[in-house]
């Protein structure tokens, strides 16, 4: 498709302003001077330039160290790391400016963004959640040193959404040992039994209670179901009151089809115990 003449002219002017603009980015990066490359990271920095701005915000902190703009020098680099997505490096720059500059007006607002930088950073829930912790811990000292900041509402759905991960992968945990003990591997359904008992009593009010319960019951029945004759009694008695818990706290739960399928199998084997006793 051919340019019409303003098309082209348009087009011309653009590229021109972006040579001159590359142009006047290098010659100052170079340049020795400092007020040079502040006012131009400073014009970068409010155009969205943020990766152009932090590198010469990176080149002119250090001289501002301890004088009047370099409060205002830090806190533009660290967010411009962090506009930019550099997350690792924005968290490094806003704990730094933290640190420097405790009587800041802008400390409440670093603070949120340092937080929500490790926010960033928080794995998928299969995977190690070093960073999930150091996140939720800078969310709740910014919970509770702001409760009427207005990013107050936005850390706490921050902090909320980092807690089911948190509470997923422990529950999946479970959940995968229960699915091992189908295989008549019996330690992993004493695992599953565990590891989701202390789920449900660590997390009352989580939205994977009523899967592991079900996957607690299901571990401990598939337990009784295939244990020796000796620990047989015990372990369908506690299948049973695995069943009762389920039904306790959800008496229409969707798994009502699969849990009274376990508990007719246990009450089955019960009458086998009986009959065999005899």
């Amino acid at each position: 498709m051919f340019l019409n003449m303003r098309q082209l002219s348009i087009l011309c002017f653009s590229v021109i302003i972006l040579f001159s603009s590359c142009n006047e980015y290098q010659k100052v990066l170079k340049n020795t001077d400092v007020k040079p490359k502040y006012d131009l990271a400073e014009k970068f920095y409010n155009e969205g330039d943020y990766t152009r701005a932090k590198r010469l915000f990176e080149q002119i902190a250090p001289k501002y160290a301890g004088k009047p703009q370099g409060e205002r020098v830090m806190f533009f680099f660290a967010d411009s790391y962090y506009q930019s997505g550099d997350y690792y490096l924005s968290g490094y720059q806003f704990e730094r400016f933290i640190k420097s500059y405790p009587n800041s007006e802008k400390l409440q607002q670093a603070y949120f963004l340092e937080a929500k930088s490790y926010y960033y950073m928080s794995p998928r829930y299969s995977l190690d959640q070093s960073d999930t912790d150091r996140a939720l811990s800078k969310l709740q000292l910014f919970i509770n040193n702001y409760p009427n900041s207005e990013y107050f509402e936005e850390a706490n759905a921050l902090a909320q959404e980092l807690t089911k991960k948190k509470q997923k992968k422990q529950y999946e945990i479970g959940k995968q040992y229960a699915k091992l003990g189908e295989l008549y591997l019996l330690d992993f359904n004493i695992a599953a039994n565990t590891a989701l008992d202390n789920f449900v009593s660590e997390n009352p009010g989580t939205s994977y209670r009523e899967d592991a319960l079900f996957q607690r019951l299901k571990a401990l029945a598939n337990l009784a179901l295939n244990s020796t004759y000796s620990k047989k009694p015990e372990r369908i008695k506690n299948a049973k009151e695995a069943y009762q818990q389920l039904l306790k706290a959800y008496p229409e739960t969707s798994y009502l089809k699969d849990a009274n399928n376990y508990l007719k199998k246990l009450e089955r084997e019960e009458i086998i115990e009986v009959e065999t006793t005899k």
